[in-house]
This record gives structure tokens, sequence and C-alpha cells, in this order.
């Protein structure tokens, strides 16, 4: 952990307190020295005012390093500009001088990402992104249905992640240490799709010059992950139900019954009780399969994870969003989700000059969509909005620009509150 302040005192005190939480410190008293020192550390907090070069200054050399520190600014001057300025450059936070030490180790818990201490703290893997609630639920109903044998059936719409879950429930649950296959349905041409889920014997037809073993005996006593089942055959779904029930099956050409313990998760994007009404799905398969729903909602449902992601995604290009950008994301509806949502940053990241994303680098659909034209939004969503940024206002009103007590007066997290300050342009 590094400090650099020009004033004895504040290092002090500074390195006092994160000793005492467990942190070894490395202290400078300039801007100099600051690049020095964030070369070794994994968090650096910088003092805005210095002799010399300036914290500012000094941000700018340290995000050039090959592998830079997260940085949190100290400041004993209330500059919003010189705040605006840090965040764009990659600054994660600042932090008001007197610095409330209660605050302090908040503050990098947060930007280490070691977690909220006014929110539940989910055991996820890393790059996992879930600020909206709905998603932390469905998260939640995730690890407690892994240690299961359950089969478990992913419903919601294309670039969701519903691969995401999957590996997440097999990787904590008790066959963790077993293969996991995974199978795209819609892949898989329909005359060969048998024998890709079962196998074949040498001579089943033509080509099969050799016995090749099907998923099923692939991932026994590990996790088969059939995705885009509703892509599946209507004559293999009774040979599909079969397994799923007895754990029995044959190879395609073969006599002898062989046995797969496998768990099955499934995963779709079309409305699997439709499929069935149409009698394009069959009602047992359907049943046997829905033993554990879990439907992911789409990203237009779950704008708080929009801005988070859009970072994550832009974090190998070490560019940030600027709040107009960020306002313009959270607009769109992304029909296709998390995947367009990543597409459509990586690309504005290759196109921006600067390491700031402005809204000319994203695509014409989003920057020149009207906010109160988005689809699939509901008409009361702008009066929301800005309620919300009257709000948000008000209670750093209240508290004097302290977002720690802000977020707790408005019952949110302290992260959740600064990717609101982003997306509002606050």
């Amino acid at each position: 952990m590094g400090i650099v302040d020009d004033e004895p005192a504040q290092r002090l005190l500074l390195a006092e307190t994160l000793n005492r939480a467990g942190w070894r410190t490395l202290c400078g008293e300039n801007g100099y020295q600051a690049v020095d020192i964030a070369s070794r550390c994994n968090l650096l907090l910088l003092d805005v005012r210095m002799p010399g070069m300036s914290g500012l200054e000094a941000l700018q050399q340290i995000q050039q390093l090959p592998a830079p520190p997260v940085v949190v600014l100290l400041t004993a001057y209330i500059d919003v500009r010189d705040a605006v300025a840090a965040i764009r450059m990659g600054a994660a936070d600042y932090l008001e001088k007197p610095v409330d030490l209660d605050e302090l180790l908040t503050v990098i818990e947060d930007a280490l990402g070691l977690g909220h201490r006014d929110q539940e703290v989910l055991d996820l893997p890393p790059g996992v992104i879930a600020e909206s609630e709905a998603l932390r639920d469905l998260f939640r109903q995730a690890l407690r249905v892994a240690p299961t044998s359950a089969t478990v059936l992913l419903t919601g719409e294309s670039g969701t992640g519903k691969e995401i879950f999957a590996r997440l429930i097999h990787a904590r649950s008790p066959r963790s240490a077993g293969p996991m296959v995974t199978v795209n349905m819609g892949a898989v041409p329909e005359h060969l799709a048998e024998s890709e889920l079962f196998g074949h014997e040498k001579g089943a037809f033509t080509g099969a010059d050799q016995a090749r073993p099907g998923r099923f005996e692939e991932a026994d006593g590990g996790t088969l992950f059939l995705d885009e089942i509703g892509e599946l055959v209507p004559a293999l779904q009774p040979k599909l139900l079969r397994v799923l029930e007895t754990g029995v099956f044959r190879r395609v050409g073969g006599t002898a019954d062989k046995r797969a313990d496998v768990r099955v998760i499934a995963a779709t994007n079309r409305n699997l009780e439709e499929e069935v009404a149409a009698g394009r799905f069959r009602e047992d398969l359907y049943y046997r399969l829905n033993v554990f729903p879990l439907r992911i909602p789409p990203l237009r449902e779950r704008r708080e994870d929009i801005i988070p992601l859009a970072e994550l995604f832009l974090k190998p290009w070490k560019k940030r969003l600027s709040p107009a950008a960020a306002r313009a994301l959270t607009a769109w509806s992304w029909p296709g989700n998390a995947r367009e949502l990543r597409n459509v940053v990586e690309r504005a990241a290759i196109l921006a000059d600067g390491d700031m994303i402005l809204p000319e680098d994203l695509p014409d659909t989003l920057r020149l969509l009207p906010r109160e034209n988005v689809p699939s939004e509901s008409p009361e969503r702008p009066l929301m909005e800005e309620a919300q940024r009257r709000a948000i206002l008000e209670a750093l009103e209240k508290t004097g620009g302290n977002r720690t007590k802000a977020a707790q007066l408005l019952g949110i997290s302290r992260r959740s509150l600064i990717y609101k300050l982003r997306a509002y342009g606050l």
C-alpha cells in the first residue's frame, strides 16, 4: 500500500491506520516518489496538491506503467473539476481531507474489490458483475442449487450469460473435480445429433470408421451443459428423456446399454412452454429439465449492471467512459445483452483518440437515441431517473459530500452510488 502526501503528520496517521488493518506501507512526499512507489504497490493513496509534480501529473505518469496500481486521490480542497479529471485519468476514487479513517478503509475495500460493508458479499468468480439486486438474487439461487444433483434449466435471451451460470453451478458442486462438457444443440447438424450426444459404434453409418464416445460418456462423473436445448430435434427427445430418468443410453449402432453418472444443466432462449403447446417439445421432457428453473433477466431489466460491465470490458484497453457516454450506454435497450455491450465498448475503445470514451466513439444508434424514445422503456423512466438524481444530490448535501454516509442514507452500497454518479454525470 503506497501513501504519498507532502504533510508528514498525514502520512504517519494514514500509515499507522493501514498497518493496524494489516497492510504494509510505502511512503513518499512528492509526485516523483509517487511514480516510483506506484510500481511496487497494489493501491496508492495520492495527494492532489503537492509542490513540484502535482498528484494529477503523477497520476498521468502512473497510468502509463505496465501494471498501474489502484489510485485513490486525497484532497483538502473540494474541487469538483480536479475530482472529475482524476476519475477520467484513471483514479478509482478520491477522499477529502481530513480523512475519515472509517471511510478510508471502506474506500480501500471497494477499490480493491474486497467486498462491501453495507451489502452482502457473494462468492462469485473473478470478472462476474452483479450490482443489480435481480442478478444478485439469481446468483444466490444458483449457489443454493449447486451442491445438489438437481437438473437446472437456464432461460433467457441470447447474450445474457447463461453459460456463466452453468459453469458457476458446476464449479460449486460436488462434481467440480469432474469434467464439464458443453454441447450447443443449435450448432449440431440434425443427422449427427444422436451420435454427438450418445456416441456411435464402428460402422454405424457412412464415415463411422471407428467407435466414438458421445458427450454423455465424456461427462461421466461431471456435468453436461446442453445449450440451446430448444433446438433438440423431436426424434431425439424421448432418448434424452430416457437417459435423464434412468442414466441409461445406447450408442448409435450399438446393442448394449451404457450408463453415465451425469448432472444435466440445460439452457434455451426459447419459451419452452410455448414450444410444448405447439407440439414441438415433449411436455414430459420439459418437466424433467425444469426441476430448478433460473430465468436470467435481459440487460435492459437490470440497468445497474450496464456501466460496471462496460468498465470491466474496458479494463484491458485502459480506457474510461465519459459521463455522457455512460448515459448513452445506460439509455440503450441492449437487445443483444452483454455480448452486444462488449462489442460496442471494445469498438469504442479502438476508435477513441485518448483514454476517455466520448459519445462520438459510440455507434450512431446509441448516441443519437433520445432518452424518451428508448425501446422497451417505461415513459416514466426519465422522471424516475431525475428523481434518483435529485435524491443523490440531496444525500450528498446532507452528508457534506461524504459518499459512504450518502450511500447509507440512500440504502445502497457505496460502489452503487459511485456508478450512479458516473452514469448521471455528477
